[in-house]
């Protein structure tokens, strides 16, 4: 390693001692920085700011919006360096690695003085576990819940023939429907993408299946369920109405629907304000429907739909962490929930705000069937996570490829997986 000259490394001293002072700006106010990755947020976000700052005039907060992957690597080099945003957005893939370094702020008594129940009262269970590290403290505020639902082209089920899905849909259903739209317009019927939140793992939990054990010590791909949805998804390449995963490295399922090149797709609510306006010349052309049902599920009912959610956090140790502590209190309270919803980007977290998310496309002319969420909200299944999950992530969605380009067989690549998710969970086991 490259080591600092001496009066260099002084002046370095030095320089992080002032900014850990949190030195006042010129014009007396505290100045806070707002690190998030979608732009389509950024004016709920930056309203919620204004409502704050409203009442705290002291205070000034610059949102900033950087991309998916670049966010990543910033907050990861700024945690390095103690220099992370004063606040920022936190996802369920990455919680867990930054609260195992101690890097966020506990904030499971913010609302203490408010009332020590705060969390369980306005917040569901999977919003609150979104926010949770491994020891079940809270790390961040609950920003908003999602569900993934089953977008559909209704022309082409009209050309076909075919009554628009509704809450009964089955995965029978799902591919005669296919079959019957393929055959009248030469068009794809489901785009079964290999993706984890909005592909597979919602058709293994309807099968009654999981992902990773209860305890998340174990891979569940060992399990009737898992290897009976698993079977499924991965054949649907083999008709002629599903496109092949060479396809998709291509041409995203979203880009794919919204060309009107196939009939249906599942998509994350949180991306239905983009679709809506960036595609107007599908308007009354699509809409939303239920993710379907597994008609004969190992144990369940056979619904399911993977929520997943955000939250709001700050560091550990930040130069104004009492203030962005403060900011993050309001964040997370009725008034401030309700204004992110109204911009119609995100269905915020707080139970009871929802409503302000579905009048924002109804007042903007999208009709679309807004209610499936809400319903879809009673049998979600939180995302699927686990510390192990950085480990593990890539090389399943790579044994996975292999099995779709017949590389390997259905039970070896099931095995593989399982493997693959027991050892590096009991490595990170291990070390913890």
């Amino acid at each position: 390693m490259k080591r600092i000259p001496r009066v260099a490394a002084i002046a370095l001293a030095l320089t992080l001692l002032l900014s850990l002072c949190g030195c006042g700006a010129a014009d007396g106010k505290t100045h806070l920085t707002f690190q998030i990755w979608d732009v389509y947020q950024q004016d709920s976000m930056v309203a919620i700011c204004d409502a704050y700052t409203a009442k705290n005039p002291d205070v000034v907060i610059d949102v900033q919006v950087t991309s998916w992957n670049e966010y990543w690597t910033k907050l990861e080099a700024a945690a390095e360096s103690n220099t992370m945003p004063d606040i920022f957005w936190m996802h369920t893939n990455q919680i867990l690695y930054y609260t195992e370094f101690g890097m966020l702020a506990d904030v499971t008594n913010l609302y203490d003085g408010v009332d020590p129940q705060y969390y369980e009262k306005h917040f569901s269970e999977i919003s609150r576990g979104n926010a949770q590290g491994s020891d079940g403290k809270m790390y961040g505020v609950p920003k908003d819940k999602d569900n993934i639902v089953l977008c559909y082209n209704k022309e082409m089920f009209d050309a076909a023939g075919v009554s628009y899905p509704d809450e009964d849909w089955t995965w029978d259903d799902m591919t005669d429907a296919s079959q019957k739209i393929y055959d009248a317009t030469g068009k794809y019927g489901f785009m079964a993408y290999n993706d984890d939140q909005m592909g597979y793992w919602n058709f293994v939990y309807q099968a009654g299946g999981c992902i990773l054990t209860e305890d998340k010590t174990q891979g569940g791909f060992d399990q009737d369920g898992t290897r009976k949805a698993m079977d499924f998804y991965i054949n649907l390449q083999k008709t002629d109405w599903c496109p092949d995963q060479t396809y998709f490295a291509e041409t995203s399922p979203q880009t794919a629907f919204f060309s009107e090149m196939g009939a249906m797709f599942l998509e994350g609510n949180w991306n239905l304000w983009n679709d809506a306006t960036s595609f107007p010349d599908m308007q009354g052309k699509w809409d939303i429907a239920y993710l379907p049902k597994c008609p004969d599920p190992v144990q369940g009912d056979g619904r399911a739909t993977i929520s997943n959610g955000l939250c709001y956090s700050t560091a550990a140790r930040g130069k104004n962490r009492d203030t962005a502590l403060e900011v993050l209190k309001f964040f997370g309270t009725e008034e401030a929930q309700n204004i992110a919803s109204s911009y119609g980007a995100a269905i915020s977290a707080y139970d009871g705000t929802e409503q302000p998310y579905f009048d924002a496309f109804e007042n903007a002319g999208y009709d679309l069937n807004l209610q499936v969420l809400n319903d879809q909200f009673a049998y979600g299944v939180q995302s699927v996570n686990n510390s192990a999950r950085p480990k593990w992530k890539a090389p399943v969605l790579d044994e996975l490829n292999k099995v779709y380009n017949g590389q390997q067989s259905f039970d070896a690549g099931m095995g593989s997986i399982q493997n693959i998710i027991n050892t590096e969970t009991a490595k990170k086991l291990a070390n913890e």
